[in-house]
């Protein structure tokens, strides 16, 4: 059979046509890969099975910035809808009269009516700091001190001296404990020269005064479980460890992430009668499941939501219906005492807005999501759930 000039020209064209559609959308000749195999370095997948490599220089993870071009609608939340008491607060501006006041602006500002100093001070210098307090019309009702615990030298007598301690600092002030410091697990060592661990039943007699007491523990435990992790391009805090290589944690140096919260989960456990509070969610904002089963078997432990708003924010459904099932045990806090971030929480909290910036970019290189909160929801994160945990708190002047 003779094919007529028309359809041979035509059986031309689709021969060449998927090699012009293809130079014409950039394709070109890559690399194969079988099913389960990642690209080479400096390649990526373009289609099912085949790698290649960019035509331009590829930028480095600090200069790539792209542009969003998403139109959303954009709620700005500069003060929190309700007044809020963080209860992870490192304020600098307590060594002076003036200072406080500069403080107390920077706080009417953003709508945190109390801030919980968790500075861990004790002894003459939580004295010094809550007469300063308390001499301020302005303040006194407005900044609330933790004590601290010296854990150096755990061994005979320890124990007996920190519980006296303890109790003189109620007495100055405190009304709670913290912020306990990651040191505790990591790097303390006792009298011995051993590691002090965090579920050491040498500690017990404090936390066991501080249930008697009824002074809530804030306790600071591990950091993200990255930090653990090889420092690779498949770890998301690659840019944060490559900044702050303190922040890394080699196995040979330090015990595991797994081990920390194990010791600390411990420690909660064997202290029914002490309300803790763990900070940054445990570092557990990440794994919501596994932070609902420690909230399910250790009725006497809250979180604190400070410096994992990233985890939060990008898992909006999961992140609501966690904190709506246990609204009762979460706290607000925000560590690092920065007044221009704090409406990121207030944004991620209090709307439904899509796409929009962290605040660091080396902890977080996605965006994040509004998770809209029910306003009874935000009353008990910003400051019931605090009020009802901590004594020594102004009870007046609260919205029902």
């Amino acid at each position: 059979m003779t094919l007529r000039p028309l359809a041979l020209a035509a059986l031309a064209a689709l021969a060449i046509a998927p090699a012009t559609a293809a130079a014409q959308g950039g394709m070109r000749a890559g690399t194969p890969i079988k099913p389960g195999e990642e690209c080479p370095a400096g390649m990526t997948e373009v289609r099912p099975g085949n790698c290649q490599a960019p035509t331009l220089p590829a930028p480095s993870i600090l200069d790539y910035r792209p542009r969003s071009t998403l139109v959303t609608t954009e709620h700005l939340v500069p003060k929190a809808k309700y007044p809020a008491i963080d209860y992870h607060g490192h304020p600098t501006q307590l060594g002076s009269a003036e200072a406080l006041e500069r403080l107390g602006d920077d706080l009417d500002r953003i709508g945190v009516r109390v801030i919980v100093a968790a500075n861990n001070i004790s002894g003459d210098n939580l004295v010094r700091t809550a007469a300063l307090v308390a001499a301020s019309p302005r303040m006194k009702d407005r900044v609330r001190l933790l004590t601290g615990i010296n854990f150096s030298g755990v061994g005979p007598g320890w124990a007996e001296r920190a519980v006296a301690q303890l109790e003189a600092d109620v007495k100055a002030g405190a009304v709670g404990i913290g912020e306990i410091g990651k040191g505790l697990g990591l790097s303390t060592r006792k009298a011995d020269g051993t590691r002090l661990r965090i579920d050491d039943p040498a500690l017990d007699p404090v936390w066991q005064a501080a249930g008697r007491l009824k002074m809530p523990v804030f306790i600071h435990t591990a950091d993200p479980s990255e930090f653990w992790q090889p420092i690779d391009y498949k770890n998301e805090r690659w840019l944060e460890l490559a900044l702050f290589p303190n922040r890394r944690y080699p196995a040979d140096q330090y015990p595991s992430f797994e081990e920390l919260n194990r010791e600390r989960d411990a420690m909660i456990r064997r202290n029914p009668g002490t309300t803790f509070v763990v900070a940054h969610m445990s570092w557990y904002a990440n794994d919501l499941p596994r932070l609902a089963k420690m909230m399910d078997e250790m009725p006497n432990m809250l979180v604190e939501v400070g410096a994992v708003l990233y985890d939060i924010g990008r898992q909006p459904r999961a992140a609501r219906d966690f904190f709506i099932k246990y609204q009762d045990r979460i706290l607000f806090g925000k560590d690092s005492f920065q007044p221009d971030e704090y409406p990121y929480y207030w944004r991620v909290f209090e709307t439904r807005d899509d796409y929009f910036d962290y605040y660091r970019d080396y902890h977080a290189t996605w965006k994040l999501y509004g998770i809209d909160l029910p306003d009874e929801v935000l009353k008990k994160v910003y400051y019931k759930n605090a009020l009802r945990i901590t004594g020594g708190m102004p009870q007046q002047g609260w919205p029902r």
